[in-house]
């Protein structure tokens, strides 16, 4: 198979592993690890190994439309490994994007108001507050100055995007998964699901809507430079600008506050929801286990073609 330089092929290997203190008698698991597939990324092939093996393995879609994988392990275990192993075909979605000739920001916060009588946008569910992004106003006095009177949406959330980059310090195990948005803010660092969430609800405290991706990002770009948050699933942000020219019909912009880029063939998507907690790459239930231990690594890759 060929492709042009602006098309690649990514190969990804996405290795999980819990070791417990005691054994697990019983565990249910909910996965995202399937990327998924449109007109600008397609999944050429996807394979996930699991050991020990499950009693039940169930594919699904969740209310975002993502793919998804139920597990459920009889088995007494004392290590849990789950190998995913993806090869992507990734295009450019962005090609030809004017963020100034985006629809004032106004323009698209008053069109999702409700109206008694008129047509709903289900983009309006990403305005309100999720359970890892409550309501913080202090969000929104952040974001503010991004986005002064009559300034077009798709510029001021680029603004918005470049700012965090500057603000804010990406440093690895520098906060937990559950680590409150504000914390992260107050601190000024934290990883790239840090870093989306103060994105996300930033946006949202203006009353943009802001989709949280869950992905995977080459350690190095086509361009030859290195990118931040390789190593692990990567985190990033969706922003609704419909009507700016070189944005998809549906409306929605991709920004990595992380790297200060808007994604383009290095960024493979997995799963969008409100928040990490919609799309944690692997969590569940179990029975005993007592303390673990967690180890992830993620290579992403150009494949040989």
């Amino acid at each position: 198979m060929s492709h042009p330089a602006n098309e690649v092929v990514l190969e990804i290997l996405h290795e999980t592993t819990y070791d417990y203190e005691l054994a697990v008698s019983l565990a249910h698991h909910l996965a995202y690890l399937q990327p998924l597939s449109d007109a600008h990324q397609r999944l050429l092939a996807h394979e996930l190994q699991v050991d020990p093996q499950p009693a039940r393995c169930r594919d699904g879609r969740d209310v975002f439309d993502n793919s998804c994988c139920y597990l459920t392990l009889l088995k007494p275990h004392r290590r849990l490994s789950v190998i995913a192993r993806s090869r992507v075909w990734v295009a450019p979605r962005f090609t030809g994007l004017e963020p100034e000739a985006s629809p004032p920001w106004e323009a698209v916060r008053d069109r999702l108001r409700y109206v008694a009588g008129a047509p709903f946008d289900p983009a309006v569910e990403f305005v309100q507050p999720s359970p890892y992004l409550p309501r913080w106003d202090d969000l929104g006095d952040y974001a503010a100055p991004s986005f002064p009177p009559g300034r077009s949406l798709a510029a001021g959330a680029i603004d918005l995007m470049q700012r965090i980059h500057g603000d804010f310090r990406y440093e690895a195990r520098s906060t937990e998964v559950d680590t409150p948005v504000a914390e992260a803010f107050a601190q000024r660092r934290g990883v790239c699901q840090d870093l989306a969430h103060v994105m996300a609800g930033a946006l949202r405290l203006l009353g943009l809507p802001a989709r949280y991706v869950s992905g995977y990002l080459r350690t190095r770009s086509a361009a030859g430079a290195e990118l931040v948050g390789a190593d692990a699933s990567h985190a990033w942000v969706q922003v609704y600008a419909p009507g700016t020219p070189g944005v998809p019909a549906d409306g929605w912009l991709d920004l990595d506050p992380t790297n200060d880029i808007i994604p383009g063939v290095d960024h493979v998507r997995i799963a969008i929801g409100r928040d990490y907690g919609d799309v944690a790459p692997l969590r569940g239930v179990i029975r005993g286990g007592g303390q673990h231990r967690l180890t992830v690594g993620v290579t992403t890759r150009l494949a040989e073609i």
